[in-house]
């Protein structure tokens, strides 16, 4: 092996500041909290790892196929996404086995890349779980590539690395996943019981049956109604069949909260009459962009006056244009890193709901954006007022070290720590969780220690955030503290 390779080192201090002053403090408070649970409320994860319990295939099923951020950084270099064992869309069985790409050559095609992901999130995600979780003293590079996917492929195989040890070994107090409105939750139902239905829940994702703009969405009106025994032909009938498959992820995945992806923040207070109208366009696939639109607004209201009666926590997370390569969404289908985050407008957009519901007790929404100009021009000032809200932590393309310090910078002012709803992964790549958990609360502390440094705010009332920060926040505002 050449000398030359870089070591692979984790400083004890990073993302700690270059201040020693705010260093030391940083330090006593990070050894306060850094072993508390992982309390991860909202990802992306496989609820079939947590039933199943099979031990994960190789380096590349892990590392790399199931990452967006990995491969949507290599795909931008001209790499083709079939070399990197990217399934393409509709290959099912021997077909897909005949056209999967190698896993120790994309391996190698990764490391000889692995340049690319320095001073991104990504790449420390990677050193962490490289350093942390296998051991390895050595920057992953061309060299090396083989070494690495060889010692790490036979480690998988090992009882310690089975997704229920991953889950003690990490400290994961509950992880949330998250499934259509259309999904059964077999795998949800199957651990129901066990040790593990306490740390596995579902979140409701209604997406597939609100977005009048996808290609499926009449189809899956009509299994929407197959599946509830409703009439979703008619605005009612809709309705009901939402609520039914709502009660049915409360009771038969544990869902404390929904999730919804749309492309703008906008909600909509229509007439009956007016949904019914506008529900039968989207039906019969008769609307225009605009009034899909207005449909997934008018919804955005609708779903809120369930989440009062129901208590589930209500996600938004708009400003992501999705699939934005047409190219790649056709050949590989949805969520291959194509997604680009938009402008987004929240007080205009959300006044109609919040007119509607947004005082009511009973209703919990946390908001996310891709748009850091409103963290606090619109979304700490929302956040700071209406009783209603909380603001989700920096998300998706910002949930870095700085990305994640500048939220703190411009909505703490303004909203204060308690209306902020701590950190969340937001993942399919199960290994990082500790790592991206790790830097939130990295920054937190470097944060905190700055406010106690500047003399704002004690160590004592640093401390109490820190715990907040990590660990008390989280549990309360997705209802996980009952």
């Amino acid at each position: 092996m050449s000398s030359n390779i870089e070591p692979l080192e984790l400083h004890p201090d990073r993302l700690f500041s270059s201040d020693p002053t705010v260093v030391k403090i940083a330090r006593k408070l990070y050894e306060s909290i850094k072993d508390l649970p992982i309390v991860s409320p909202h990802g992306h994860t496989d609820p079939r790892w947590f039933n199943e319990n099979k031990n994960f295939g190789n380096a590349t099923e892990l590392f790399i196929k199931p990452d967006h951020y990995v491969f949507r950084m290599l795909y931008s270099q001209g790499i083709p996404m079939t070399d990197l064992g990217v399934p393409e869309h509709g290959l099912q069985g021997d077909m897909a086995r005949a056209k999967a790409a190698e896993p120790e050559k994309v391996w190698q095609i990764f490391a000889d890349n692995y340049h690319l992901y320095a001073g991104t999130p990504s790449g420390y995600w990677l050193d962490a779980v490289f350093s942390d979780v296998f051991g390895f003293t050595q920057k992953l590079c061309t060299e090396n590539a083989q070494e690495y996917y060889q010692k790490i492929t036979a480690a998988l195989v090992t009882d310690a690395f089975t997704p229920h040890a991953l889950m003690d070994r990490f400290n994961i107090e509950l992880i949330a996943t998250t499934e259509g409105a259309l999904d059964q939750l077999p795998h949800h139902r199957a651990i129901a019981g066990t040790g593990m239905a306490k740390r596995v829940i579902t979140t409701f994702r209604p997406d597939d049956v609100v977005d009048a703009s996808r290609e499926d969405f009449i189809e899956n009106i009509a299994k929407l109604g197959d599946i509830t025994g409703q009439d979703t032909s008619t605005w009612q009938g809709y309705l009901a069949a939402i609520q039914l498959r709502r009660d049915y992820f409360r009771i038969e995945g544990r869902a404390t909260a929904t999730d919804h992806g749309h492309p703008t923040a906008l909600t909509a207070d229509l007439s009956t009459a007016e949904c019914e109208a506008l529900f039968e366009k989207c039906r019969t696939g008769n609307s225009s962009e605009q009034e899909q639109e207005l449909f997934r607004g008018q919804m955005l209201t609708e779903l809120a006056g369930m989440s009062i009666k129901d208590g589930l926590v209500m996600q938004i997370h708009p400003g992501a244009h999705r699939n934005h390569n047409q190219a790649v969404f056709d050949q590989f289908g949805r969520d291959k890193g194509c997604d680009i985050p938009s402008q987004t407008e929240y007080v205009n957009a959300l006044k109609p709901l919040l007119s509607k519901y947004g005082n009511h007790p009973d209703l919990k929404i946390i908001l996310f954006t891709l748009d850091e100009t409103t963290y606090s021009r619109e979304l700490a000032p929302l956040a700071g007022h209406y009783p209603s809200l909380k603001l989700g932590p920096a998300w998706w393309f910002h949930d870095s070290p700085a990305g994640m310090l500048r939220f703190r910078q411009q909505t703490t002012e303004t909203a204060g720590f308690y209306n902020t709803v701590g950190f969340n992964d937001d993942t399919r790549a199960f290994l990082s969780i500790p790592a991206r958990h790790d830097v939130a609360r990295r920054v937190d502390c470097r944060y905190l220690a700055e406010l106690v440094a500047n003399h704002q705010i004690s160590e004592t009332t640093a401390q109490t955030l820190a715990y907040q920060l990590t660990y008390g926040l989280v549990k309360k505002a997705y209802n996980l503290d009952k």
